[in-house]
C-alpha cells in the first residue's frame, strides 16, 4: 500500500473512531501474511481488538463517573481477617442479581471493618456489567439534595438519582440530621424503592437510626423500605486500619 493510501486509511480510522484498529492494522496485516490468515481472519482480528479496547474504556469511564473514592475490588477483600462476614453470599452477590431485582444491600458495623471496601467492589462489578453506578457518602448525597431547594430543583435530581441501576451511600451515621435533610434522605429512598438497588453503609445499628435522623417515625420509615428487600450483613470483627498498622509496627520491631 502506498504511503498516500496509508495515511488516507489511518485518517479514516480516526473519523471513524477506531483508535485500536489505527493502531494495530499494520502489525496484524504482517502477521496474517505471515500467517496465511485469510481477509476474513484479519479483519476479524482487528474488530475483535477494537471491541475488547472499546470495551475496556467503557468499564473505565463508568468507574469515573461512579465516583469511587479509591477503587477495590472484591478479590482484594480478606474475608479470613473478618470471619463475621459470610464470603459465600458476598460472592453470590457479585453475579448480580441483587441489581436486577432491585433489592438493597446494608453492610452494618464499627468503622474499619471493610464496610466501604465490599461496597465498591460490589460498585465495581457493577460498572464492569455496565450498569450506572454513582458512590455518595450520606452526607454529600444529602447535601447535594439540600441545596436543590434553592432552586427549586429537587425533584429533578432525585429523579436523576433514581434512574440509576445501583446507588451507593456511604457512612450513614457519623453526622446527625436536621428535620430537612432526614425529610430528603426518606425521599431519596421512596424515590428508589423497588425501582433501583442502593448499597448502604453505617456504623450505627438500626436501634441508632432515630438519633441520626432526629425523629424515631422517619428513621422507621426509611427501615422500612430499605429493609424489605434486602441483604444484610451485620459485620463484627477487628479494624483493617488496626491490623495495618499492627502489620507496619511489627515490621519495624524486626528491623
Amino acid at each position: 500500500m502506498g504511503t498516500e493510501k496509508l495515511e488516507r486509511l489511518k485518517e479514516q480510522l480516526k473519523i471513524l473512531g477506531l483508535r485500536e484498529i489505527q493502531e494495530i492494522f499494520e502489525e496484524e496485516a504482517e502477521k496474517a501474511i505471515k500467517t496465511k490468515l485469510g481477509y476474513i481472519g484479519y479483519l476479524s482480528k482487528l474488530v475483535e481488538e477494537e471491541t475488547l479496547a472499546k470495551t475496556d474504556r467503557s468499564i473505565n469511564r463508568r468507574i469515573q463517573t461512579a465516583k469511587f473514592p479509591w477503587t477495590k475490588t472484591l478479590e482484594e477483600f480478606d474475608f479470613s481477617f473478618q470471619p463475621s462476614i459470610n464470603e459465600e453470599e458476598i460472592l453470590k452477590l457479585a453475579d448480580l442479581s441483587f441489581v436486577d431485582k432491585k433489592e438493597n444491600i446494608l453492610l452494618l458495623g464499627p468503622p474499619g471493618v471493610g464496610k466501604t471496601h465490599l461496597a465498591i467492589g460490589l460498585g465495581v462489578k457493577a460498572c464492569m456489567a455496565r450498569y450506572r453506578v454513582l458512590f455518595q457518602s450520606a452526607d454529600d448525597i444529602v447535601g447535594y439534595l439540600y441545596a436543590s431547594l434553592v432552586d427549586s430543583t429537587t425533584g429533578k435530581k432525585l429523579d436523576a438519582l433514581s434512574r440509576l441501576h445501583l446507588l451507593v451511600i456511604d457512612e450513614l451515621g457519623y453526622l446527625p440530621m436536621d428535620p430537612k435533610k432526614a425529610n430528603l434522605f426518606f425521599q431519596l429512598v421512596s424515590k428508589r424503592y423497588e425501582v433501583g438497588s442502593i448499597i448502604l453503609t453505617s456504623n450505627r445499628s438500626f436501634d441508632e437510626w432515630g438519633s441520626i435522623f432526629g425523629d424515631e417515625v422517619i428513621a422507621a420509615a426509611i427501615i422500612d423500605r430499605l429493609v424489605h428487600h434486602s441483604h444484610i450483613f451485620n459485620i463484627n470483627g477487628r479494624s483493617f486500619r488496626v491490623k495495618d498498622k499492627l502489620g507496619k509496627t511489627h515490621e519495624k520491631k524486626c528491623l
